[in-house]
């Protein structure tokens, strides 16, 4: 059953003057003519540049393709999608009976573009400045954890360097599950490290993307332990 639009809104720290134009934001092609793809136009531009200009403030000595390579890091299909599963954003959206029965609601590309049409739609009810806030504060802690001496290297790799400089086993990973239709999987990875015993597990949509949220989860583990 699909949750009422305020919940969301509320959630999302939101309060709109004409609330038609954050209904169209999560309404899916599927739904006919009139849908969210013109607001997801709209909120892909201002989404670029916001984090651009909030990169060029926060790093002034990387160099152009460093920057760019940051945002891409950020600016991305899966970031906003695990941003939308973070505020359970895909129980929320209007979708086509077609794209309910295909599991539409977990699909990464529908939750991206859901979440860039609600950029779209804060801009068309309250402008610009108000779009910027909101996206700033949406992405504050993702950019907060950039750092231009470790940024480019995934969390496996930082993990495994991490282990090395100690003599210690690199990390195991072991698949513990796989489920879902063949275009829509979802894996979870344990990994283990003979720092700690507890066990980290991660899930993504590939058995690679999962094993580098395991590691990130190890290495938020190490971090808290050396403070």
């Amino acid at each position: 059953m699909i949750k009422a639009p305020e919940q969301l809104c509320k959630k999302l720290g939101l309060t709109f003057n004409q609330p038609e134009w954050f209904v169209l934001a999560l309404t899916h092609r599927s739904m006919g003519a009139k849908n969210n793809e013109r607001l997801e136009f709209l909120g892909d531009s201002i989404l670029g540049f916001v984090i651009a200009e909030a990169l060029f403030e926060r790093f002034p000595k990387a160099s152009e393709g460093v920057l760019s390579r940051l945002r891409a890091s950020l600016v991305n299909q899966e970031s906003l999608a695990e941003l939308a599963r973070l505020h359970k954003l895909g129980d929320y959206l209007i979708l086509g009976s077609g794209e309910l029965k295909s599991g539409g609601y977990r699909r990464a590309s529908i939750l991206s573009d859901a979440v860039e049409a609600i950029m779209g739609a804060i801009i068309k009810d309250q402008g610009t400045e108000s779009c910027k806030t909101w996206v700033l504060d949406l992405f504050a802690d993702r950019i907060a954890e950039l750092r231009l001496d470790n940024w480019q290297k995934d969390p496996k790799t930082r993990l495994q360097e991490h282990m090395q400089a100690r003599q210690l086993d690199v990390p195991c990973y072991t698949l513990i599950s796989q489920s879902g239709l063949p275009h829509e999987q979802t894996f979870k990875v344990e990994c283990s490290v003979a720092l700690f015993e507890k066990k980290f597990i991660g899930a993504g949509v590939s058995r690679k993307k999962a094993e580098q949220q395991s590691a990130e989860l190890m290495l938020d583990q190490i971090a808290r332990e050396s403070k």
